[in-house]
């Protein structure tokens, strides 16, 4: 009987030991991954009650800001702004998560992510060891009335506007049509968001998906910069060609012609051919320079990659595989023109724009500025990092020149996006869809000597007709960014002599 106890209190001893293991190990080891565990209730409940710092502007506009509320959250994120930051900020919602800045600056935001530094006076001191605020701000690049001119420009219609400091890669302005009110989904009625998120959800034009980095389209004849650069870099000689005046480009491998936009015949040299965006004359460049060349160009400006943007998934755009055009070489042409299977994000075609304005450079693309702490501190502050050399300083140069062209020649297709006392560069795309219906693009830098800001339009599903261009609907939009960027900025000192 005494041998029974005695093994039944060691079988209990035991089990009291591995109890002990068991919640030592649960609450002290395994206490993190419980803690973020989606599933946990009570942290996903004191995450949402924690309070979160400001979303501003670079011209001092608060973006996103949280505010006491009388229920269980204690904070109420507000955006006064309502849609027309959506797709940068994101939103912050209990029952749909986040996205956007909030997204990827969170722990930011809520102080869980900060540098700390040890205050360096005695009112510093006295606000470190009495404060309790962990929230931190987050200042951005884009500009509140940059973004106010593109939602003007694209007055309702499908549409996106990017535009970006060339040598910084800081993003001024990211807005798309259609977009949405973020207050919709902060609400802290689960009925009253589930009611927003479904309305939100059913509008035409994946507003979820922030069209300007997350939706591509065929970028047409915006692409010729990415062609162009090509036969510089890969086989100049073509550059000094002179393409005979054609209405319609004869196909290799088939009896299909290359029709030029409305029937129009062209030919010339290359500032002839950029000037006018003759397709005959790029089709038959694209079936000269190779498959493999037109990729590797299309790679190094960003193409096949995604751009390192600091808001959450970011599309990469697509130019097909050299392998792919073997035995479809017709397709070859119509991909030298940024048609085909060749998609482009906004973002991706402002990055190509900014990368011949920066010398052949694209810096990454950024939407942080500096993180300030509740004391109004700077503990942060971001610093511009390249992303991909593109292209030669060379290369840069001379594609600038026929960029220029397009907008002050006579006969260019960008005209309307001249503006008195500035260069600027810029080029045209409009992109035949096989559906009857165009998407329409510009992209353009200035000034074109000192670029200071680099913008691409798109408007999509545009009726065909010589009205619906990118020359005469996305160009004067580009325009406006400009003159309105331009006139902000202080005048650059030269020096005598």
């Amino acid at each position: 009987m005494n041998r029974q106890i005695r093994l039944l209190g060691a079988g209990l001893m035991l089990l009291f030991v591995a109890l002990f293991v068991n919640l030592n190990y649960l609450q002290v080891v395994h206490a993190g991954s419980l803690n973020s565990n989606p599933l946990n209730g009570e942290a996903v409940v004191k995450e949402y009650t924690a309070q979160r710092g400001n979303i501003i502007s670079a011209d001092g506009v608060t973006l996103a800001t949280s505010v006491p509320s009388n229920d269980s959250f204690k904070y109420l994120r507000q955006y006064p702004t309502g849609a027309l930051f959506e797709q940068i900020t994101g939103y912050f919602s209990f029952t749909y998560g986040s996205d956007g800045a909030e997204r990827t600056y969170d722990k930011v935001l809520t102080g869980k992510k900060s540098p700390f530094k040890l205050p360096t006076s005695i009112e510093g001191l006295k606000n470190f060891l009495t404060n309790t605020n962990a929230s931190q701000s987050i200042t951005l690049t884009v500009l509140d009335k940059l973004q106010t001119v593109a939602r003007a420009g694209l007055a309702g219609r499908l549409g996106s506007v990017v535009a970006i400091e060339p040598k910084t890669g800081a993003v001024l302005a990211m807005y798309s049509n259609p977009t949405f009110d973020p207050n919709r989904l902060a609400t802290h009625s689960a009925a009253g968001a589930e009611a927003a998120y479904k309305a939100i959800s059913a509008t035409p034009g994946g507003i979820l998906d922030p069209p300007a980095y997350r939706q591509t389209w065929f970028p047409g004849s915006s692409f010729k910069i990415i062609t162009t650069s090509a036969l510089y870099d890969h086989d100049p000689i073509l550059t000094t060609q002179v393409q005979p005046r054609l209405a319609a480009l004869p196909l290799p491998q088939t009896t299909l012609e290359l029709h030029n936009f409305a029937g129009e015949v062209c030919g010339g040299n290359l500032m002839e051919l950029f000037t006018v965006s003759c397709d005959t004359g790029f089709g038959q460049l694209g079936l000269s320079l190779g498959a493999q060349n037109l990729y590797s160009e299309a790679n190094a400006f960003g193409f096949d990659q995604k751009p390192p943007l600091d808001l959450p998934f970011a599309a990469a755009s697509n130019f097909p595989a050299a392998s792919t055009f073997a035995q479809a070489l017709p397709t070859l042409a119509y991909s030298a023109i940024g048609q085909e299977d060749v998609q482009a994000t906004p973002l991706e075609m402002a990055l190509v724009g900014a990368g011949i304005a920066n010398g052949g450079v694209i810096m990454a693309p950024h939407i942080l500025d500096h993180v300030t702490n509740s004391q109004n501190q700077t503990v942060e502050t971001y610093t511009p990092t390249k992303w991909l050399t593109a292209t030669s300083p060379a290369t840069a140069a001379s594609v600038t020149s026929l960029m220029e062209s397009v907008v002050n020649s006579p006969n260019g297709t960008g005209t309307a996006a001249a503006i008195p006392g500035v260069t600027v560069a810029g080029k045209t795309g409009t992109a035949q869809t096989g559906t009857g219906r165009t998407d329409d693009w510009f992209v353009a830098f200035a000034p074109a000597q000192d670029p200071q800001i680099a913008v691409s339009v798109v408007l999509p599903d545009q009726p065909a007709g010589t009205e619906y261009q990118g020359g005469t609907l996305a160009a004067p939009i580009a325009k406006a960014m400009i003159q309105t960027y331009l006139s902000s900025q202080p005048p650059t000192l030269k020096s005598n002599g």
